[in-house]
């Protein structure tokens, strides 16, 4: 029985997966910008992202859900920028997504289901009070996001957005993430289900 569970399994995400279908269509656009401009980049950065997306749905077999919305949101903003020639839509993406998700993680924890549960759940092995814990820092760190693309659009060139973006972004998410090492240490679970001793 447990032969066949594992064969019908979903496929585990490879490892490089995740960072190379996230970093791949930054390192398009901030190319792309710094030899053509805004708009060619954004044009690039679109294209690069439905690429990303289809690669991880034919690697994975599943729709993954917040990169999903993520393309939704680049092809809507890119699209208006391009066709209004107003590079202001496609700055604002990232806030806009950024306080999507961070919305979206509250709203499932008024009602008491922390949706990071959903999206790594596979990954990690978590107490309910470690994944409330989580979803709420990660909701709290994309209002941050948000609002430091706020200051750098608003403040700084283009050039020095993108950079940011690019070179940014990607850091301080990490240095992020590593600092929640101590929570998932506290609140994971035993391999039986049961809580690990301190």
């Amino acid at each position: 029985m447990s032969e066949t569970t594992t064969t019908t399994a979903a496929k585990p995400q490879p490892e490089w997966l995740q960072p190379l279908l996230e970093i791949g269509p930054l390192v398009i656009f901030f190319i792309m910008n710094w030899q053509l401009g805004i708009y060619w980049a954004t044009g690039g950065f679109m294209a690069a992202m439905v690429v990303s997306v289809s690669a991880s749905l034919f690697i994975m077999k599943r729709l993954p859900v917040m990169p999903i919305f993520t393309l939704v949101v680049v092809l809507l903003f890119g699209s208006l920028t391009l066709w209004l020639q107003d590079e202001t839509f496609i700055k604002l993406k990232p806030t806009i997504t950024n306080l999507a998700f961070a919305l979206m993680l509250w709203a499932g924890l008024a009602f008491d289901r922390p949706l990071l549960k959903y999206a790594f759940g596979t990954v990690f092995n978590l107490t309910r009070e470690g994944w409330r814990i989580l979803t709420f820092r990660w909701a709290l760190f994309f209002v941050f996001l948000a609002l430091v693309n706020e200051v750098v659009w608003r403040n700084f060139s283009t050039d020095t957005w993108v950079a940011f973006k690019v070179f940014g972004i990607m850091p301080i998410t990490m240095i992020f993430a590593m600092a929640q090492l101590p929570v998932l240490n506290r609140h994971a679970l035993a391999e039986d289900g049961g809580e690990r001793p301190s």
